[in-house]
């Protein structure tokens, strides 16, 4: 059944984590961050791009440079980002293609031991692009089908594929749900509870993809109730391209879901395992439990519509009587 709101006790954090003193003393990872363009005005990538590229940086194991794409059949001459020069580039860019000479650049780059991210829609990109589809093992809408691949789900704790005909791409509303751990002995879930609330956000259902050398490491139910298919989703996975580490995450529609302390969390430790192959950051105090979510106010503001929407407090109301039975 659907998670309430009362079933969940909201902590509200202000203050960043800090970086570790051994993190600060490590020379930071060279990161790209690539965005430019959304299937809809629904990503608003302008603005988490600030938000995933403040999450790196706060850690002191990253530095963070952003190359924005133009919009896809523009003039991509003067677009053209060195790969080689960063350990690990971080996709939060949804187009249905890219120029040949560029694609070709991506795969070398990853095949040849480059890491990559790939951030919640980042997965409905390059729909037609094979080995976009083999990096990311599976992706949803621009037209996917069964000629895409299998759905991949668990059933009975196990992954399976499902060739059943129709298209990929599905969620309910944005509420917060549970996020279960599949593979808790994978350096980027190590530490990290079997189960945790997720902030309000869409949960990815129905994608479908090759799905080769990919390793689910958390799945979350898709509640029926909201739209879903009554199915365990993969949320986070992490897969192999030729040399190359890829973490994908479904996670993270908009600056609210962002920030969830344990979105940050496994993104940051995604990031780190898919440059490095290594993960040395500590899993923080605050991360949310089986029933409580965690997320960072400071996170939160940097989406103008958090302090639009937020609630002010109520007018003080004048005093009314007591009932004469509960007068002294």
């Amino acid at each position: 059944m659907i998670m309430t709101f009362t079933a969940a006790f909201w902590i509200a954090l202000g203050a960043p984590l800090l970086p570790s003193p051994a993190a600060a003393a490590q020379k930071p990872i060279p990161v790209l961050l690539v965005d430019g363009q959304s299937g809809g005005p629904y990503h608003a990538w302008q603005l988490t791009t600030s938000v995933l590229k403040k999450e790196l940086e706060e850690t002191g194991r990253f530095e963070v440079t952003v190359a924005t794409s133009p919009q896809f059949g523009g003039h991509f001459s003067d677009f053209k980002p060195r790969f080689g020069d960063y350990k690990a580039i971080v996709w939060n860019y949804d187009a249905p293609d890219w120029p040949a000479d560029q694609r070709l650049q991506l795969e070398e780059y990853v095949r040849n031991g480059g890491g990559l991210v790939v951030v919640h829609a980042a997965d409905n990109a390059f729909a037609e692009w094979p080995a976009w589809n083999q990096m990311i093992g599976i992706g949803g809408w621009r037209n996917r089908s069964e000629k895409s691949g299998p759905l991949w789900y668990f059933k009975d704790g196990k992954l399976v594929s499902d060739t059943s005909p129709g298209p990929a791409g599905s969620h309910g509303a944005r509420i917060p749900f549970q996020v279960v751990t599949r593979e808790p002995e994978h350096p980027i879930m190590k530490g990290l509870p079997s189960a945790w609330m997720h902030a309000a956000d869409e949960l990815y259902a129905t994608l479908r993809g090759p799905g080769e050398h990919m390793t689910v490491l958390a799945t979350a139910h898709s509640d029926p109730e909201n739209k879903g298919t009554d199915r365990d989703e993969p949320m986070l996975m992490v897969l192999s391209y030729g040399k190359g580490r890829i973490f994908h995450t479904t996670m993270g529609h908009d600056v609210a879901a962002l920030s969830c302390v344990g979105f940050m969390t496994t993104y940051q430790r995604g990031t780190e395992w898919a440059a490095t192959g290594k993960v040395t950051q500590n899993v923080p105090a605050t991360f949310p439990t089986a029933d409580t979510v965690s997320f960072r106010v400071d996170i939160a503001r940097m989406d103008p519509a958090f302090l639009a929407n937020a609630p002010t407090a109520a007018p003080p109301q004048p005093a009314r009587p007591l009932p004469a039975q509960q007068r002294p």
